[in-house]
């Protein structure tokens, strides 16, 4: 039912529990904020997800109200994963039930990934409108699943049409959030202590890490500190490691290794560098059209779901280059491949998948289905 003005639009937010899951719904939720205060109206935002996760740590973070259930994929090759991942998908769909019965939104949207299934099956159970996005180029499990419950869905790429369901489907983009249209690369190096001329290499390993990746920067340092200030974000488990290999440089390569064991600001690290070398999660689809940075992308492969096609994705666009896992140890022959003229133009072809109005425009798919 729409909201008198005045009053609040009431949504719940769901997602899978890494970066590329929850901040596609942090910035739909701060353009939803936008679009209602336009016209005189509120919006009353809650999370759920799951315990333990990225979302626990940052959706309070940005004022949002965060509730848990229980999840598990689905997908694992353990039989006995299976049944108690099944019996937890039970157990959070009732805890969504209660959950949605006391915030009685006015529409759920949900971004993929196992946490955001209880949600997704309790929001059609109680006929609240569902929107569901994809941000990957192609589905998994969970997003194939709520795509037959929802009302909408929104997808980052056209390449998901041939696994959605047309008549209801809109390609959007991926919504990044506002800083990355408000950070420019000098303030970036500034802010971030990197040098104002040098060539910056970005090493991510996404929200989680990426110890396969870490392993191939440290053995590829000397090559790549020789041309290179190197800015490593290696997740918390390898933080110790890094530093320890910092410590054991030479002092002028040591001033040109900068090791982080996970930073937010990662607007300012994409637009600090010029090449970026990580995981080809969905944020990638979104982020690094944003901010005009070329990306060597070596793609995550987990049980029955690949990163690949992401990667594949900006490869055809001419956006990046992929290199698989068994290939990392050719890491710094690839970075070396890619000079100055072939980085501006995957940087140019990067700025031509920008979707700069993505947040906004499923802002609008949310408000129209809350009506």
């Amino acid at each position: 039912m729409a909201a008198a003005e005045g009053s609040a639009v009431r949504v719940v937010l769901a997602g899978g529990g890494t970066g590329g899951h929850v901040y596609p719904s942090l910035a739909v939720a701060r353009a939803l904020e936008d679009e209602l205060r336009a016209r005189g109206e509120r919006a009353d935002l809650l999370y759920i997800g799951v315990r333990g996760r990225i979302d626990e740590t940052i959706v309070p973070r940005e004022g949002i109200a965060f509730h848990a259930v229980q999840a598990g994929p689905l997908r694992v090759t353990s039989p006995l994963a299976f049944a108690r991942n099944a019996l937890k998908l039970q157990v959070g769909v009732l805890q969504a039930l209660r959950i949605l019965r006391g915030f009685r939104p006015d529409a759920v949207f949900a971004t993929g990934g196992y946490a955001s299934v209880p949600v997704g099956v309790a929001a059609r159970l109680l006929r609240r409108p569902l929107i569901v996005y994809l941000p990957d180029v192609t589905p998994g499990w969970a997003v194939r699943l709520l795509a037959r419950l929802a009302t909408r869905i929104a997808a980052t790429s056209e390449r998901a049409l041939a696994h959605l369901p047309p008549a209801k489907t809109a390609v959007v983009g991926y919504p990044v959030r506002p800083e990355f249209w408000s950070t420019d690369r000098a303030h970036a190096r500034v802010d971030l202590g990197l040098s104002g001329e040098g060539r910056v290499l970005l090493v991510t390993g996404a929200s989680l890490g990426a110890r396969a990746i870490n392993e191939a920067v440290f053995a590829a340092l000397p090559r790549l500190l020789a041309d290179w200030d190197v800015m490593h974000l290696t997740g918390a488990g390898d933080e110790a490691r890094a530093l320890a290999r910092r410590a054991a440089l030479p002092e002028d390569q040591r001033a040109r290794y900068h090791v982080r064991g996970y930073l937010d600001e990662m607007a300012s690290a994409m637009c600090a560098a010029d090449l970026v070398v990580g995981r080809a999660g969905a944020s990638t689809l979104g982020e690094l059209p944003a901010a005009g940075v070329p990306a060597v992308l070596v793609p995550g492969e987990y049980e029955g779901w690949s990163q690949a096609p992401n990667a594949a994705f900006l490869e055809s666009r001419g956006a990046a280059v992929m290199l698989r896992n068994d290939e990392l140890h050719r890491l710094a022959d690839f970075v070396e491949s890619l000079n100055d003229e072939r980085r501006g133009a995957m940087a140019a072809a990067a700025r031509a998948l920008r979707r700069p109005e993505a947040a906004r425009d499923l802002a609008r798919m949310l408000m129209e289905a809350a009506a």
